[in-house]
């Protein structure tokens, strides 16, 4: 085998391998992810599958991964111990938030806002006050600096974050607090807001900061151990990472920016489905990726992913740039239950892994959507994850008819068949989220499901939604790794720049860009990329005067003339767009941005190619009987193993496609082709 390109997605119950050479031959493989120590996974990859493949450690020229390391150890609460330094009078911010709450009648009030990151005896003040403008009003007091470090250390922290007052318009005083630090307590890992997240609003600013720290120490170990073990293995490949912007960075640079991490996973799946989208041609994508307990929901519009300035992690709202991703609490293994009205209502609780739904016969007696689909011969009992798991249908059947169908007084089929159409409302309003609710019509995109049960529901979606055309992957279950080959390498950075259009002159806006551009220079000469290369955007958040919120504007620098009103003109039709109005008064700026991207990723595109030897099994497996309407019976299925199917196959439904990752449901009005990258592409035909 020649030089090699592998993607390692470690996801909670399993880690998807992607290994792709120059010809764009692909093998793929799931093993059991190792949580507690998710490294573990990547040394069977290494040690196992390599030479199974018959790919030796030194043919390996691209290593990229996307980890949960950095959102585990949110969830999980396994962070370090965090102090925090802030301007005196100014230590509460993290706790006080933004006086917003969403539970507002509750008799005890428990904090909404992540306290648990640096508790009250965790926070300190020290004497120094900058300007709203930058000027330094109280120079850092060194006493009160000494003293809160070391009541901080005290307290046993490990990690400490500091956010002072303005420090984004002027960070003098936080950089000179992190040179004591790292000069007198050389063991403590500090992060500074104005490297993090320089930007105003003091709250936002201080829990990125925060956060950032308090991953940082976990984060670094983890990546400096999984370098050693590619280094160990003789793999000579720079271990990249995938941040949740959609680009990827050395393993260097993301063990100083660790914030940057967060929610990987997800982004390398819309990476992945824009390059399947673009081999089939087609740039407008809703993506929706339905696994076990959740489904992922994105959009890409002409062929670039939905960015947004902020996301959402354990139900706090992080300030970190990110591919946006709507995540609703429905998949196969969501519950089905009857609420007090004795409606049907499905989710968001799901049964996992274990037990899971009731067909696995772990013990798991509840009904499910996966246990629906299969009582209605949507899916092969003998044939699931590619006959690896066998499925019990009479479980099934039983869990649906004693927890749904004999409580509603209908038959167990009608009550499958409710499960379908309530879990499937549920992801139409997902994708209705991202869509229609930001001033996008659906009807002008083409749907593409991925993950393991995205597939099966795609048709329902799609009428749902009224749209005519889905976009199968050619390995749905295992797009987020193939993403994480598709992704370039990507720096971002932000400054502060709050001024009003009508005081903002063109050279200084000019000369702040130049700034941030020269920030991403430099980190994509340490990654080793070409930097003549590299192709760079200008990004300003923008709001009319007033405002508490802003709208990302993209706009170019190579006619400064009509900058300033080109990008009036084009923030006024993106806030018409999204809020239906636009007002035409006067507008300011707040941040600007600069993002550099890498030419091109180092490896073939997406388009997933079989291997060139070995024979296609025989297309057609059978036929099988299943139920799509209530008011009809069972109908015959034409069922394909898509391992046989060639490009230039026509399939038309209804049909059932199988294979080892997902199962893909043609309904009758349903035509699909296979492309030349062996995708399937579903088009309406009444």
């Amino acid at each position: 085998m020649n030089k090699v390109a592998i993607g390692v997605d470690i996801g909670g119950t399993f880690t998807d391998v992607v290994a792709r050479d120059a010809t764009g031959r692909t093998r793929i493989a799931k093993v059991p992810s190792t949580r507690p120590d998710p490294a573990e996974a990547v040394r069977n990859v290494l040690r196992e599958l390599l030479p199974a493949w018959g790919v030796a450690p030194a043919d390996v020229v691209r290593f990229v991964h996307g980890t949960t390391v950095a959102t585990n150890a949110v969830l999980e609460r396994k962070g370090s111990r965090l102090g925090l330094l802030s301007t005196a009078g100014f230590t509460d911010v993290l706790e006080i938030g933004r006086q917003s709450r969403k539970q507002i009648y509750d008799l005890i009030l428990r904090p909404e806002t992540p306290v648990f990151l640096a508790p009250g005896a965790q926070r300190r003040g020290v004497v120094e006050a900058i300007s709203p403008t930058g000027e330094v009003t109280t120079p850092l007091d060194p006493e009160s600096l000494a003293a809160a470090v070391q009541a901080l250390v005290d307290e046993g922290v490990q990690a400490i974050a500091i956010c002072f007052l303005f420090s984004y318009m002027n960070p003098v005083h936080e950089r000179q607090a992190a040179d004591f630090i790292r000069e007198r307590h050389p063991g403590l890992l500090v992060s500074l807001s104005s490297e993090v997240d320089p930007a105003f609003r003091e709250y936002e600013r201080t829990v990125v900061t925060c956060f950032d720290a308090y991953v940082k120490a976990g984060l670094d170990r983890y990546l400096a151990a999984m370098e050693s073990d590619l280094a160990g293995a003789g793999v000579p490949a720079t271990l990249q990472i995938m941040q949740s912007r959609g680009g990827v960075c050395s393993a260097r640079v993301a063990r100083r920016r660790p914030i940057r991490l967060f929610l990987s996973g997800p982004a390398a799946g819309v990476v992945g489905a824009r390059e399947v989208g673009r081999s089939a041609g087609h740039g407008n994508i809703i993506t929706v990726d339905i696994g076990g307990t959740s489904s992922d929901i994105a959009l890409i519009a002409d062929g670039r992913p939905v960015i947004r300035p902020d996301g959402l992690l354990d139900g706090y709202r992080i300030r970190v740039p990110m591919v946006d991703v709507n995540s609703i609490g429905s998949g196969g293994g969501s519950v089905a239950w009857i609420d007090a009205g004795g409606g049907l209502r499905v989710g968001p609780r799901s049964a996992g892994s274990q037990p899971g739904p009731a067909c696995f016969g772990r013990g798991g007696t509840e009904a499910t959507v996966t246990d629906a689909s299969v009582v209605l011969g949507l899916i092969d009992p003998g044939y699931f994850a590619g006959g690896s798991m066998k499925l019990d249908r009479d479980l099934a059947l039983r869990a649906v008819e004693e927890k749904i169908a004999r409580p509603l007084g209908m038959s167990v089929l009608q009550a499958a068949l409710g499960i379908l159409r309530v879990v499937n409302v549920q992801m139409a309003e997902g994708i209705r989220l991202v869509s229609i609710s930001r001033g996008v019509d659906p009807r002008a995109f083409a749907l593409m499901p991925f993950g393991g049960g995205g597939a099966l529901h795609a048709a329902a979606l799609a009428r749902e939604l009224s749209i005519d055309t889905i976009v199968v992957p050619r390995y749905p279950g295992v797009l987020c790794a193939a993403g994480l080959l598709s992704a370039t390498v990507e720096h971002e950075a932000a400054s502060a720049f709050v001024r009003k259009f009508a005081q903002a002159g063109v050279a200084e806006v000019l000369a702040r860009c130049d700034r941030l551009a020269a920030e991403c220079t430099e980190r994509m000469r340490e990654d080793g990329v070409d930097v003549a290369e590299v192709r760079t955007s200008c990004l300003a958040d923008v709001c009319f005067v007033g405002q508490a919120h802003h709208i990302e504007v993209p706009f170019e620098t190579d006619d400064p003339e009509r900058l300033l009103g080109q990008l009036y003109d084009r923030f006024c039709a993106l806030h018409e767009q999204l809020y239906g109005h636009a007002t035409r008064s006067a507008a300011m700026f707040v941040n600007l941005r600069v993002v550099q991207r890498a030419a091109a990723a180092a490896e073939p595109a997406a388009a997933a190619r079989r291997p060139a030897t070995g024979t296609r099994p025989p297309a057609r497996k059978g036929t099988r009987r299943i139920l799509l309407d209530a008011r009809a019976d069972f109908v015959p299925a034409a069922v394909f193993d898509r391992d046989g199917l060639a490009p230039g196959d026509v399939i038309d439904g209804p049909a059932i496609v199988e294979q080892a990752d997902t199962t893909t449901l043609v309904e009758p009005g349903w035509r699909v082709s296979v492309a030349p990258d062996e995708s399937l592409i579903a088009r309406k035909t009444s």
